[in-house]
């Protein structure tokens, strides 16, 4: 799943000691076909399009509104094809069991059977270290960060202040060690699962979900007192009733991270072209509006 890949994110900040010094490189691929390195930026912008992959059923990041494309990633995917002077397609695509396998199929190899790579990538976990493990990608463009939120029912903690501190806490609001007594809803196998897991063991009153979405959804029907997943999912799936804060969180590796594109390594003009297209809508306010538009908070990215 998509999650696990921050999750391999967490555990790689961890442990390596220094950026990449356990790292072998691998042989890199020779005489590669092309339709399994996808279109040079001087292709594209002469077809008059781009390709560019985004995860399904992923609010609100990327989701179908029947035929419609809607979501975070896809108005960021937007700017980029506009920057080109390109029309964008979107291909929406599975998450698999790694973020590995995903760049793999998407974007620089292609499924074993009847898969292409796409053009770009989005909503892609950057991390330092891990970039030097896929070589046959560039990380570049990022546009975005994300953190770990708590979202809370305030009939279930009344006495939770619900105006935000600077620092995006609402004191007395329920924080992780709450959670040995009251009710919360994590995703399975996500990163809140784990730390949940690994700090408070079974004594963790936790009911996992299928999704994030899910956990909101039985929040929302008083299933659960609170939910614990990416801040931007519990602002979207948050109804009547129900608040959201960032607390600080003790002991987490990562609790916050930064997204941003990928690309075939074979295409570096292209790389510079969508980081240039990003740095310019983050100069400029697009991306943060793009944010508010969806009633999300916005996180600057690390760049």
């Amino acid at each position: 799943m998509w999650r696990a890949a921050v999750l391999a994110l967490v555990l790689s900040a961890g442990l390596a000691q220094a950026r990449c010094e356990d790292h072998v490189p691998g042989a890199r691929p020779q005489n590669t076909p092309r339709q399994d390195v996808g279109q040079t930026l001087d292709s594209i912008v002469e077809r008059g399009w781009i390709e560019i992959a985004v995860y399904e059923d992923f609010p609100p990041y990327s989701w179908q509104d029947g035929s419609t494309p809607k979501g975070v990633d896809v108005e960021v995917g937007r700017i980029i094809a506009e920057s080109l002077g390109v029309e964008p397609r979107f291909r929406f695509v599975q998450s698999g069991e790694t973020l590995e396998a995903d760049l793999l199929n998407y974007v620089w190899k292609g499924a074993a059977i009847g898969g292409h790579v796409s053009n770009l990538m989005m909503r892609v976990p950057y991390n330092s270290d891990f970039t030097c493990r896929v070589e046959q990608v560039i990380f570049t463009g990022q546009y975005a960060g994300e953190k770990v939120g708590i979202a809370y029912r305030i009939d279930a903690y009344p006495d939770a202040v619900q105006k935000p501190n600077a620092d995006g806490r609402h004191p007395d609001a329920p924080v992780p060690s709450f959670f040995v007594y009251d009710p919360v809803g994590v995703e399975n196998d996500s990163i809140s699962d784990f730390y949940l897991t690994a700090t408070f063991g079974a004594s963790a009153k936790m009911t996992r979900y299928k999704t994030t979405g899910a956990a909101m959804a039985a929040l929302n029907a008083g299933e659960v007192w609170a939910v614990m997943g990416p801040l931007s999912q519990l602002e979207a799936g948050a109804g009547p009733g129900v608040a959201v804060h960032a607390p600080l969180l003790p002991g987490f590796q990562l609790s916050h991270w930064t997204l941003g594109v990928a690309v075939h390594q074979s295409h570096r003009d292209l790389g510079y072209a969508v980081d240039d297209a990003v740095a310019a809508a983050l100069a400029d306010g697009r991306i943060a509006a793009i944010f508010a538009d969806y009633g999300l908070d916005f996180t600057p990215p690390d760049r």
